[in-house]
């Protein structure tokens, strides 16, 4: 069952799967998505607890809010409120811990794609 976590202000709770409980395809799935895959590269970039808005992202305000929702639920981030702020964060740890290396084959791959760059043959 999904944990949840308190906003220190406001008490709104969001639900998390707990580590043990993030499933590869989950993960896979939410990674799928351009959109998703962007907003992970922007975490991942060294970026700490980032609001929503802080995402320059290319669709509505209720689309973006569905993909930080399938990233949260599958594991691969993590959500809190500061204030009125959404917060997110990568959670690098737990998805290291469950699929070692993953995370960072996805990314690096991803990073190859956007500048055009194929792996040696």
């Amino acid at each position: 069952m999904p944990t949840t976590e308190r906003g220190a202000a406001s008490g709104r709770q969001l639900a998390h799967p707990p580590r043990e409980e993030i499933r590869l395809e989950a993960v896979l799935h939410a990674l799928s998505d351009p959109i998703r895959l962007r907003i992970t590269r922007e975490l991942a970039e060294g970026h700490d607890d980032m609001a929503c808005i802080a995402f320059d992202l290319p669709v509505s305000k209720s689309t973006t809010t569905h993909h930080f929702k399938v990233l949260r639920e599958a594991g691969v981030i993590r959500q809190h409120y500061e204030g009125t702020s959404r917060m997110s964060r990568l959670r690098a740890d737990d998805l290291e811990e469950r699929f070692p290396g993953l995370l960072p084959a996805v990314l690096e791959g991803a990073r190859r794609a956007a500048v055009g760059f194929s792996a040696p043959a």
